[in-house]
């Protein structure tokens, strides 16, 4: 069936909104906060949901910063998040810009800090994903939808 992010047969699963929806919805956020100058659009995670930070990156093409806002969990000093484009398509932009370059400043509602992106593996990957499941129920479900698994995204304090 599924293995955390990657498929072996289509299946119907849970509902995914339209993807010009889940575009508007994620624009409209970013408006948010820059017309609010920060004050608005980021949150701390709560038992049983996540928060929202804002993660600015470097360019892997442009050499450019890039900014965007994405869904975490804490964990102790360090955040995770998960790298997808709404559950379909490939890899988001963001992530393939912290593979090529993975010092990122990361801002929390706590915030900001430089920070170091990396993909989690093995155990370190599967303690992850299970704190994602217990926020979203159909989590292995919607990662079954890509085509490749679903990297989850760990920032550490930079040294």
């Amino acid at each position: 069936m599924t293995r955390q992010g990657a498929t072996t047969e289509s299946s119907k699963g849970p509902f995914v909104p339209p993807r010009w929806f889940e575009r508007l919805f994620w624009r409209g956020h970013r408006a948010a906060y820059r017309l609010s100058r920060g004050r608005v659009g980021l949150w701390r995670p709560k038992p049983g949901s996540w928060g929202t930070m804002r993660v600015t990156t470097v360019g892997r093409r442009s050499g450019q910063e890039r900014a965007v806002i994405l869904a975490y969990l804490d964990d102790g000093p360090r955040v995770s998040t998960l790298a997808m484009n709404g559950w379909t398509g490939p890899d988001p932009a963001w992530w393939l810009n912290l593979k090529a370059h993975p010092e990122a400043r990361v801002q929390t509602k706590d915030g900001e800090r430089a920070m170091v992106a990396h993909a989690a593996a093995g155990d370190e990957r599967e303690r992850l994903w299970a704190q994602w499941s217990v926020v979203d129920k159909n989590l292995d479900e919607y990662a079954a939808r890509r085509d490749v698994e679903t990297a989850v995204v760990v920032f550490e304090p930079a040294t």
